[in-house]
């Protein structure tokens, strides 16, 4: 029985309402659902072509050409390999939301078909090889995909995006490269800015929060420790720097256990030491590099000064006079701690909790590792930010690893990598809720 044309108004009005009906979740888990053939896709290639911070030429481009696709506004080269991508949806509020692109120098070691088997010349002119251990082909991947249904259900909120695509963190420069290149006066002023970080150790359909401080600051910095140096034979005849060396690495312990508020997490480790050539000569130097984190500019401050004061204070004690005093030098990676605004964090989890299961969406306790994302937040324009914890274990991994006592692969493991189709699913369908949450009212 054929129908009549009649009726066809009639069916595509009925089909509008049914749309219109069906609840916001049902509409973005259709639309992650459907992207995930595309995503793993994109997941893969990303996997397999890692780029080094500051070298994400090809990774850069790949993302503005998706942006594109998506109808974004979009602009490249933004402090360095940066992208910019900025859909205005009518007014509202600004949300920006950031991904990640750059890899580590580690050669992959997961056994996976799409391993990755590239090798670079590094910034220092040493080949290496490159692998993704910091899942921030997942990141993007995440990032694609949140875009991707906020597009499609553009009829579902009002306000700007902008889409950031960030090189540079692992290095700690590209977010405030972005900044001083125009970030937030190029391109529209974000209310809020979110982002997401894979968990190691959570499983994939899970998201990790916290309000406040949820990653460390870190600073880096060196110590040159001086001495007299002579013969092994007779180190009466000698200051030796590798004993004051030794000194200095205990003492600048005590200073987390002794100085500072034990309510006040902090972690001050010596990565290297470097001194002496022979094993009958005592060196006239020696070399220290040190990490410190911490969760508050006023602690970073109060270790920095006691490291300051117990070099001195050991050389002194030594017989050394000011011409040999210990000198204490700073990289240029300073990274602060990540501060969630405990508002917007509230409504974000509220948000994610609706369509993830509330039982999914975890507080979790404050993580000494180091993210630049915090830098979106410490500037004039007092932007809100947000970061979530993205689990990316596999479930059964993760729970013969809790029943057993097995350890994890961690971030920055040669064997780490996600569980990627229900970390890229809870990871899009929440981030896509949260928005189209935050965009109804400012």
């Amino acid at each position: 029985m054929k129908k009549s044309l009649k009726t066809a108004p009639l069916l595509f009005f009925l089909a509008g309402l049914s749309l219109a009906g069906q609840d916001i979740n049902t509409l973005i888990s259709r639309e992650v659902n459907a992207s995930l053939t595309f995503a793993e896709s994109m997941y893969i290639d990303l996997h397999q072509n890692p780029e080094l911070s500051f070298q994400e030429f090809r990774t850069a481009s790949k993302m503005a050409e998706e942006l594109r696709k998506l109808g974004f506004d979009v602009t490249t080269g933004v402090g360095g390999n940066g992208v910019v991508g900025v859909m205005k949806n009518g007014g509202g509020p600004v949300i920006m939301l950031r991904t990640d692109m750059d890899a580590l120098p580690v050669r992959e070691a997961t056994g996976l078909a799409f391993a990755s088997n590239v090798t670079v010349i590094d910034m220092n002119g040493t080949e290496t090889p490159v692998m993704h251990a910091c899942g921030h082909d997942l990141h993007m991947t995440v990032w694609w995909g949140t875009l991707n249904a906020l597009v499609s259900l553009r009829n579902k909120w009002k306000g700007t995006v902008v889409a950031v695509a960030q090189p540079a963190e692992e290095r700690s420069g590209g977010s405030e490269q972005m900044i001083d290149d125009g970030l937030y006066t190029r391109f529209p002023k974000p209310d809020y800015a979110l982002a997401y970080h894979v968990a190691s150790d959570m499983p994939a359909g899970t998201i990790g929060y916290r309000e406040g401080p949820i990653f460390a600051g870190v600073t880096s910095l060196d110590v040159k420790i001086f001495g007299v140096g002579g013969h092994g034979a007779m180190p009466h005849k000698t200051i030796d720097p590798i004993v004051l060396s030794s000194r200095l690495i205990l003492d600048y312990q005590t200073i987390v256990s002794r100085e500072i508020n034990p309510v006040s997490p902090a972690v001050i480790s010596v990565g290297s030491i470097h001194g002496g050539i022979r094993h009958n000569i005592i060196p006239s130097e020696v070399d220290l590099q040190i990490t410190v984190r911490f969760f508050s500019d006023e602690v970073r401050e109060q270790i920095i000064s006691a490291i300051q004061r117990i070099s001195r204070g050991v050389a002194i004690s030594a017989g050394l006079n000011e011409g040999l005093l210990p000198r204490v030098t700073f990289q240029d990676d300073f990274t602060p701690p990540v501060e969630n605004d405990p508002e917007l964090v509230t409504r974000v989890i509220s948000s994610m909790g609706s369509i993830a299961g509330r039982q999914n969406v975890i507080k979790v306790d404050p993580a000494t590792v180091a993210e630049d994302f915090g830098k979106y937040g410490r500037t004039a324009e007092n932007v809100k930010i947000g970061l979530f914890w993205l689990g990316g274990v596999n479930t059964s991994k993760y729970q013969e690893s809790s029943s057993k006592s097995l350890p994890l692969p961690a971030l920055h493991s040669e064997f780490f990598y996600p569980d990627f189709r229900p970390a890229y699913v809870t990871g899009a369908s929440a981030m896509s809720r949260a928005i189209i949450d935050l965009l109804q009212t400012k």
